[in-house]
C-alpha cells in the first residue's frame, strides 16, 4: 500500500500541443491512467504525456478534479436520472460545470474516458442523457446535428422492432 508521502508534491500534465500544468499529485491521482503511469516508473516521473487531450480540455479536466478533491467530491448519480436538469442531479458547481458547449462536452467525455476518470466520465455522460430525456428521434437529430440516413422502410422496421421502448 503507499504512504501518503507519495501523494504529496506535484506532477506535470502535458497536452497534446505540449502545455504543462503543475498539478498536486492527490488531484492528478483521480485519473486511473495517470496513476498507473506513476505506480510503474519508479524514478518518480515528474511529467506525464497525454498525447490525445488538448490543453483546453486538461485545463477543464484538471479543474474538475481539483474541486472534486480539495472542495467537495460529487454525490452518486442515480441512474435512471430523476431530471433533465442537472442542479437536481448534483450539486450546482457540478451542473455549472458542465453547462458549456456540446463540442466543449464531448470532448470531456472523450478525455475522462482515456483519464479514466469516473466521476467525470458519470458527469460527462449523465449530461448528455438529460439532453436525450423524453425527446423524439427527430428532437436528438436535431439537438445533435444527427442525419437521419434511413430510408422511410427502414425507420419503420426499426420503430416496429422497438415498440416496447416507446411504451415505458
Amino acid at each position: 500500500m503507499m504512504g501518503d508521502q507519495e501523494d504529496e508534491g506535484n506532477v506535470s500534465l502535458v497536452s497534446k500541443e505540449g502545455d504543462k500544468f503543475d498539478v498536486p499529485v492527490e488531484v492528478a491521482k483521480m485519473s486511473e491512467l495517470v496513476k498507473s503511469m506513476m505506480e510503474d516508473d519508479a524514478d518518480g516521473m515528474t511529467e506525464i504525456p497525454l498525447p490525445n487531450v488538448k490543453a483546453t480540455v486538461l485545463q477543464k479536466v484538471i479543474e474538475f478534479c481539483t474541486h472534486h478533491t480539495k472542495q467537495e467530491a460529487m454525490t452518486e448519480i442515480e441512474k435512471p436520472l430523476k431530471s433533465q436538469n442537472m442542479a437536481d442531479v448534483v450539486q450546482q458547481w457540478y451542473a455549472n460545470y458542465v453547462n458549456v458547449e456540446q463540442v466543449v462536452l464531448f470532448e470531456l467525455i472523450l478525455a475522462a474516458n482515456y483519464m479514466d476518470i469516473k466521476p467525470l466520465l458519470d458527469l460527462t455522460c449523465a449530461t448528455v442523457a438529460s439532453m436525450i430525456k423524453g425527446k423524439t428521434p427527430e428532437e436528438i437529430r436535431t439537438a445533435f446535428n444527427i442525419i437521419n440516413d434511413f430510408s422511410p422502410e427502414e425507420e419503420a422496421q426499426v420503430r416496429e422492432e422497438n415498440k416496447w421502448c416507446e411504451e415505458a
